[in-house]
């Protein structure tokens, strides 16, 4: 998962004026419930949910961080394709290429001349590289500037702000300079990226404002420094990473047309020193025991079950995969429930957020699920950076679940089982599981929304009713 979400409370102190925003969770809505209470059909679902299945997947998949690209996510992909199989579907396991910087495992930077020590830190896409040279000032980095400065075979210092930091890199890597140091033009550290690979960029490190300014001030004094700039393990290269895809077809259904499709997903894919146990061993376990329980049940909708790579790169595993679908399948799919993060003892409430904002079939299916279990719906909000905007800007209806706040350790080597709830991950399976059911399950009442023919029905929001088309 690639981000922290608010809570509905600290929404709302924000909301009333501490703060300068008006984001906001809806509250539970009470627009008409897709189809009647179906006590015994949910229950055909919640009795066949075993948390201590999924506790026991996640246990296995956290055991260490599953990197895209890496051994440790081939060794996740090949256990999650094994318990497919086992639940009695054909599992396939679809490999994409993608672009992948690995961060160096050393950044020095000393400058002779200069008392006192400095911490440097890398950009994005920084490359390798130990040399020396002496330092001189930059400006901005801009091509006029890089004019009228001496930098060839020196150390160009240049101040953050106007250009990107590709820009002044590759700038003062026109006019010769062996390396850069970039400074900070606010307090604080400065982390940032060049964007992509390009074998034109020349070493650099970033330092705070504060030392930057420092040297300048040395410069101007008209100290001569020199510095030693070393950079060692960065790579950047094209690595492989996997979706797997297991499919329940309908099991009845009109042959002279094609079933309807919906989608369970998550992510198998962790940030680097991560055991990624909530991020996301825990959605992907949920989908997988999902599979397990659905894969009996009769239904006259194709349920495909996925489980994604390189979500923490940017989406691309969801990406990849939606964009290969043919049209025939973007049309027939109906819904995306994506599971991201469903299960820390540590984090907030559970909600439903949709790439827009607004209500859709999932968001429908789960509230009046999460009515019938729960005896309210779950709130649904406005979110992104996780696999569900994928499927939502092909122009499926998709939404994501997750706790809200993210618990303390995201993406943190904290990231481990024992901070996983069992009791979680019964509610989260038990409501997606009875929404999917009770939307793909033979002779189902079929949703008519209002809103989808265009007309306006206002529905109770946390601050006041909203419209919704």
């Amino acid at each position: 998962m690639k981000k922290q979400f608010l809570s509905l409370t600290l929404i709302t102190a924000l909301t009333l004026g501490t703060a300068g925003t008006t984001t906001a969770l809806a509250a539970p809505h009470s627009s008409p419930v897709i189809s009647e209470p179906s006590t015994d059909t949910d229950k055909q679902v919640i009795k066949r949910i075993d948390a201590d299945k999924i506790y026991k997947n996640i246990e296995y998949l956290s055991q260490t961080p599953r990197v895209a690209g890496t051994d440790s996510e081939y060794k996740a992909v090949q256990f999650i394709k094994k318990q497919f199989r086992s639940y009695g579907y054909k599992a396939d396991i679809e490999e994409f290429n993608f672009l992948s910087y690995t961060d160096p495992n050393l950044v020095e930077l000393s400058v002779a001349g200069f008392d006192g020590e400095i911490q440097a830190n890398h950009l994005t896409y920084s490359v390798n590289g130990d040399l020396s040279g002496e330092v001189v000032y930059a400006g901005l980095g801009t091509k006029e500037e890089l004019e009228e400065t001496d930098v060839a075979g020196k150390i160009a210092l240049i101040q953050r702000g106007s250009l990107t930091f590709a820009e002044k890199v590759l700038n003062a890597a026109e006019k010769g300079a062996k390396g850069v140091i970039l400074f900070n033009n606010a307090d604080g550290e400065l982390n940032g990226t060049l964007g992509e690979d390009n074998d034109k960029y020349i070493p650099s490190v970033t330092i705070t404002k504060k030392d930057g300014e420092a040297l300048l001030e040395k410069l101007n004094d008209g100290v001569k420094l020199t510095a030693s700039l070393k950079i060692e393990g960065a790579y950047s290269g094209e690595k492989t990473s996997y979706n797997v895809v297991a499919t329940k077809k309908a099991t009845k259904n009109n042959k002279a047309k094609k079933s309807d499709i919906l989608y369970i997903t998550g992510h198998h894919d962790s940030v680097a020193g991560a055991p990624g146990a909530n991020d996301d061993a825990s959605g992907t376990s949920v989908t997988l025991e999902l599979a397990r329980v659905l894969k009996n049940l009769p239904t006259d909708t194709e349920i495909r079950f996925v489980t994604f790579g390189a979500e923490e790169n940017g989406l691309l595993g969801s990406q990849h995969y939606v964009s290969s679908l043919p049209d025939d399948d973007i049309k027939g799919t109906i819904a995306n429930f994506n599971l991201d993060m469903v299960g820390s003892k540590d984090a907030g409430d559970l909600v439903i957020l949709t790439n827009d904002g607004e209500m859709n079939l999932v968001t429908e299916l789960a509230q009046a699920s999460s009515t019938r279990l729960n005896g309210e719906p779950t709130p649904y909000g406005q979110g992104g950076r996780s696999d569900h905007v994928s499927f939502a800007e092909a122009g499926i209806p998709a939404a994501l679940f997750i706790h809200s706040p993210s618990e303390p350790w995201y993406h943190t080597p904290d990231d481990t089982i024992d901070k996983i709830s069992k009791e979680k991950l019964q509610d989260v399976a038990e409501i997606v599981g009875t929404a999917v059911y009770d939307q793909a399950k033979i002779e189902a009442k079929k949703p008519d929304f209002n809103h989808k023919k265009g007309k306006k029905v206002k529905v109770p929001h946390l601050f006041g009713e909203k419209e919704f088309k």
